[in-house]
């Protein structure tokens, strides 16, 4: 089965413009047969869909839920949680990635860095976090290697890395916008209906296939060095955000995750 594994849609993300069942229409008909939601700390596309699954172009097709946290020193982690499990802490972005890792595994979820090697504070590698404590590579469970809005060269680092550490490497697309769905992709086992059953295949370190093309018409792109201000613009929201759910935050998790 063919997936896109990094996925944001209009119902669950504040910047994206693709509809679910849009989404999943334009899969087909680039013959996907499935998708991770992705979009950032929320679920709400999701609850769409399990509103509206009986909707013809949801017929043969594999929704899985997954969510891009936000986190308040590590960048974007791609989180996917058995489907038995409901947290609603990853609604509220601003956990430190350690408490992350250690939150998602005692749930019996998978967790890997999103774009690991792309723009600053957004990505992993790019983070104080990392260069700090580069080991913690080891504590997650898979990394995205192929990301569709990166370059190659930010994408060949992060798949060398996935390599030195035997993580499974995902493809995703990262799309938010029409021209962008299914420019990358990750090849699965056809029986990996649930995300129980991806989290267990994920585990066992087995082999995964992904790839794509580059999407050339990203909001780097077309910017240029005023990139640079987004990318601070993005730390100062999520850093705002990250105080404002933490009494929040604090109340649910439990004492040994603080």
């Amino acid at each position: 089965m063919r997936f896109d594994m990094h996925c944001h849609t209009k119902e669950g993300s504040p910047d994206g413009k693709i509809a679910l069942i849009h989404h999943v229409s334009l899969l087909k008909e680039k013959g996907y047969q499935g998708m991770l939601l992705t979009d950032h700390n929320s679920y709400e596309a999701y609850r769409y869909y399990q509103a509206h699954k009986k909707h013809p172009v949801f017929k043969n097709f594999t929704v899985l839920k997954g969510v891009e946290y936000d986190t308040n020193d590590g960048g974007h982690i791609l989180v996917i949680m058995p489907e038995t499990i409901n947290l609603a802490l990853l609604e509220l972005r601003g956990m430190p990635v350690s408490t992350l890792i250690r939150l998602v595994h005692f749930f019996g979820g998978i967790l890997g860095p999103a774009h690991p090697c792309g723009e600053k504070y957004m990505s992993l590698c790019n983070t104080r976090h990392y260069r700090k404590n580069p080991s913690i590579i080891k504590e997650f469970d898979f990394m995205e290697t192929f990301n569709a809005c990166e370059t190659d060269i930010v994408n060949l680092k992060a798949a060398t890395l996935a390599s030195h550490y035997h993580l499974p490497g995902f493809g995703g697309s990262d799309s938010h916008k029409l021209e962008s769905v299914g420019c990358a992709y990750t090849d699965l086992p056809d029986y990996i209906r649930t995300e129980s059953a991806l989290i267990a295949y994920i585990q066992k370190k087995a082999a995964v296939c992904c790839g794509g093309h580059h999407f050339p018409h990203t909001l780097r792109d077309r910017i240029g060095r005023l990139n640079n201000l987004f990318v601070y613009s993005f730390w100062l929201y999520n850093k705002t955000g990250s105080l404002l759910h933490r009494r929040r935050r604090n109340l649910s998790i439990p004492r040994n995750f603080l």
